[in-house]
């Protein structure tokens, strides 16, 4: 088998496909998380903390030279930022996984439960009623 063929086989595998599907989408979840994050949540954060914007909160460690370069700034505002965004897709994906855990036990147990035969109708009860009866 050659490494082209051999390629394509692994590459149409539902597994691998599922597998690139779910890096976009979670891609897009996290530009739209890191928006929510810095667009939404951290403006009135700040905004209690005297206008404080959190990726701009940093340490300088060392003052730059002359030149205007060899600054260490420690960036704490945006690790927080970041530690923040992590907090919300965990969350989020806690619930989709709980959400699906959910309904993949309520399916199992449909399954699993035996089928009743529904109720006959009244129509079909006096019929075999009946049909008892001529039997005698």
């Amino acid at each position: 088998m050659s490494i082209i063929s051999e390629f394509k086989e692994f590459a149409s595998r539902g597994n691998v496909i599922d597998l690139a599907v779910g890096v976009v989408i979670g891609g897009a979840f996290g530009t739209i998380t890191n928006s929510l994050v810095q667009d939404i949540i951290m403006p009135p954060i700040g905004m209690v903390l005297s206008g404080i914007n959190f990726a701009d909160i940093a340490t300088t460690l060392k003052q730059a030279g002359p030149d205007g370069k060899g600054a260490v700034v420690l960036s704490w505002g945006k690790f927080m930022q970041a530690i923040i965004n992590f907090l919300i897709i965990a969350i989020a994906m806690f619930v989709v996984v709980k959400a699906m855990n959910t309904m993949k036990r309520r399916q199992e147990a449909a399954e699993a439960a035996p089928e009743v035969p529904p109720e006959p109708s009244e129509e079909v009860k006096l019929l075999t009623e009946i049909r008892d009866a001529l039997r005698k």
